[in-house]
C-alpha cells in the first residue's frame, strides 16, 4: 500500500463507500505480513516511495513465488523478482502469471529480472552510459528496473575513456538528461568525466569487469568514491538495481 492507496481507502470510509470493518481488514497487513519464512514489508512504499523487491539468490523457488504472490495481492506498485534462476522464474510465474521477464543479470549464469504490475509512465529522462560492452549486463539490470518503475531510459553503450570521443559525440543527449547512470569497470574513470560535463544527478555503478589490478570492481569502486567531480553518488559493485532505485528516488 502506498500513500495514494491509503488516502483513497480513508476517503471511501469517510464517504460510506467502505465500512470500517473492510478498511480494518485491508490495513491488518500493515506494516508487514508474516509468512513464517519472510516478513513482507507492505509499508515500504509509503516510507520510501518504492515497494519491496524480491532478491532471488539464496531463496527457495517456492519462497520467491509466495512472496511475489503476497506483494501482488496485498501490496501496490511494481513487483520485481531480481537475479532469479530459471527454476525460480518458472515456479513464480506458474503461481503468479503475468510477469514479464526483462533483461539479463550481472550474476554469472542464467539469471533474470521479472516484473509484474509496471508503474505508469513517469516524467524524467534517464540516460544509462556504459564504459564497455562487458558492462552491459549490469546496465540491463538497471534499465529493466527503471522501466518497471515507469521510466523510459535511454542507453549509450561503449563510451569508455580509452575512446572518449565516442562520449563527446553524444554530448547533446548527455546535456538533455535529468539523471545519468554511469556503469564502468576497469579504473572507473568514466564517472568522473561525465561528472564534469553535466549538472544532472549522477549515479555511478562500478562493475567487476577488468584485469587483475581491477580487483573484481574494487578499483573502480574506490576511484568513483575518490572522484574530483563533486556530488557523484556511488552504489555497490555490479548493483544496477540499486542505481535505478537511487534515480527513482531523486526524480520522485
Amino acid at each position: 500500500m502506498d500513500h495514494e492507496d491509503l488516502e483513497t481507502l480513508l476517503k471511501a470510509v469517510q464517504s460510506g463507500e467502505r465500512s470500517v470493518e473492510e478498511a480494518a481488514t485491508l490495513l491488518r497487513r500493515l506494516p508487514f505480513a508474516d509468512l513464517g519464512f519472510a516478513r513482507i514489508d507492505h509499508h515500504r512504499a509509503m516510507r520510501q516511495g518504492l515497494p519491496e523487491a524480491v532478491f532471488g539468490p539464496g531463496k527457495a523457488p517456492e519462497h520467491c513465488a509466495a512472496i511475489v504472490e503476497e506483494l501482488l495481492e496485498h501490496g501496490s506498485g511494481p513487483v520485481l523478482l531480481t537475479r532469479a534462476t530459471p527454476l525460480q522464474v518458472e515456479t513464480t510465474l506458474r503461481r503468479c502469471p503475468g510477469g514479464e521477464i526483462t533483461g539479463t543479470s550481472p550474476v554469472p549464469g542464467e539469471h533474470s529480472l521479472v516484473a509484474w504490475r509496471r508503474a505508469p509512465r513517469r516524467e524524467g529522462r534517464v540516460l544509462v552510459l556504459t564504459a564497455g560492452t562487458a558492462d552491459l549486463p549490469v546496465a540491463a539490470e538497471c534499465h529493466s528496473t527503471l522501466s518497471a518503475y515507469g521510466f523510459v531510459p535511454h542507453q549509450l553503450a561503449d563510451c569508455g575513456v580509452a575512446g572518449v570521443h565516442r562520449l563527446f559525440a553524444s554530448l547533446d543527449e548527455l546535456s538533455d538528461a535529468d539523471a545519468v547512470i554511469v556503469v564502468a569497470g576497469m579504473e572507473g574513470a568514466l564517472a568522473s568525466i561525465v561528472g564534469g560535463l553535466t549538472s544532472a544527478p549522477i549515479v555511478a555503478v562500478p562493475t567487476s569487469v577488468g584485469y587483475g589490478a581491477g580487483l573484481d570492481g574494487v578499483t573502480a569502486l574506490l576511484a568513483m568514491h575518490a572522484s574530483c567531480a563533486s556530488g557523484i553518488s556511488v552504489v555497490g559493485i555490479d548493483n544496477g538495481f540499486g542505481a535505478a532505485c537511487a534515480v527513482a528516488r531523486m526524480l520522485a
